[in-house]
């Protein structure tokens, strides 16, 4: 396959890896095939509609390792599916009438690619799924790679998720600051919300290395400065259904001998019933354009932190959000060592003319290969049962 034209966007929410992985593309495509031209479209899918894109040049090239630094995307992103045709039009970005994959298509067509590089979350790479497949119908070979790209760590069938390493070492060291909000009142109640819509690894994760963090330090115990105060009490997945009562009890306890309780929510755990409490009274739920429940304007961590406080008899209650302070940041050196090791396969798929999301596919033994793109999907479930989540458990009391 001679490839002659190469394009990438990325979209969805924003991870910890967006930079780096556009870098990590650029700089090994200058490295193996530097005739290769190179474009990126702005904010995703919504770019690649409307045909706004940039010219990835020289200057680019030899500075793109300089993106490994930074966090965020530097071509912007978007949540854009291009199936939902009223929120397309509703949006100004597919006129009424129009097919938004016959319009893709032949943006794609008319800047000439070869090969589309996608770089986001499960929605993402199966909406590039839905394309390359019409392309495929209409008589257009266009070869398309995606990175997986989540901080929850939620896509089947891969191992691990570009970003979620980051994301929670950074939600841990955002954690560091709101626990300390323990001692700012007494009978204080801490709720410190994850992201994490159907899977629990980031906020089992983030507990893990806030807890880890506050092991290793040391404390003043004669002024009540102790690591029970500082540790985190209770954490909360979707994956482990909650006994409200039983751990009310349990945290009441905490909160009589300590003053304070420390919770680390998931917030999609117990959204189901978030959910049926607000339809119950007649108030709408909003979703995204992918059917998603806007969990923003639900706000599970204050619905968690209603059912707590007067059973556990909090005099205060905080609860603070982590997901877009983690969620920005610059990859850690053990994701920027996947991001490389994602790219430089992805690029000679690419090159192969070999389609698929690329990963360390569980189904196939951890290998790392171009996985086919229907047995892409979102929702994989964190195994409550994986022994550092059972260690943590046991080790702040709630096993």
């Amino acid at each position: 396959m001679t490839v002659k034209t190469v394009a990438m966007l990325t979209a969805g929410g924003l991870a910890p890896c967006l930079s780096s992985a556009v870098g990590g593309l650029i700089e090994r495509y200058t490295e193996v095939a530097p005739e290769v031209r190179l474009i990126g479209y702005r904010n995703g899918y919504a770019g690649l509609l409307t045909g706004d894109s940039v010219e990835i040049g020289d200057d680019v090239r030899a500075t793109a390792a300089r993106l490994h630094a930074f966090g965020g995307s530097p071509l912007g992103n978007s949540r854009v599916k291009l199936t939902n045709v009223d929120d397309l039009v509703a949006r100004g970005l597919v006129q009424q009438g129009q097919d938004p994959l016959a319009v893709a298509a032949a943006q794609l067509r008319a800047d000439g690619v070869d090969v589309l590089h996608t770089i986001g979350g499960d929605d993402t790479n199966t909406t590039a799924a839905d394309l390359a497949a019409y392309l495929a119908d209409n008589g257009y070979d266009l070869t398309v790679v995606g990175l997986p790209k989540t901080i929850d760590n939620d896509v089947v069938p891969i191992e691990q998720t570009l970003g979620a390493w980051t994301a929670a070492e950074q939600g841990a060291i955002f954690a560091r600051n709101i626990v300390a909000e323990h001692t700012s009142n007494p009978r204080m109640l801490v709720i410190h919300e994850v992201m994490g819509r159907n899977c629990g690894w980031l906020t089992a994760a983030t507990a893990r290395e806030h807890h880890a963090w506050a092991a290793a330090q040391d404390y003043v115990p004669g002024l009540g400065v102790t690591q029970r105060g500082w540790d985190v009490h209770a954490v909360y997945v979707p994956e482990v259904e909650l006994d409200l009562d039983g751990e009310a009890d349990r945290l009441r306890a905490v909160m009589d001998e300590i003053g304070s309780v420390t919770i680390f929510l998931s917030e999609g755990a117990g959204i189901a019933d978030v959910v049926a409490a607000l339809e119950a009274e007649g108030r709408e739920v909003p979703r995204d354009p992918f059917g998603h429940v806007k969990i923003d304007k639900v706000n599970p961590g204050a619905w968690f932190a209603d059912q707590f406080a007067h059973r556990i008899g909090a005099e205060k209650v905080m609860v603070q959000k982590s997901g877009y302070f983690s969620r920005s940041a610059a990859a850690n050196d053990k994701d920027l060592a996947l991001i490389r090791e994602f790219t430089t396969f992805a690029v000679d798929a690419a090159l192969r003319g070999e389609s698929g999301v690329v990963g360390h596919d569980v189904e196939r033994g951890g290998e790392l290969r171009s996985i086919e793109f229907p047995r892409i999907a979102g929702g994989k479930r964190f195994d409550p049962a994986t022994p550092w989540f059972v260690e943590l458990l046991e080790e702040i009391g709630q096993a």
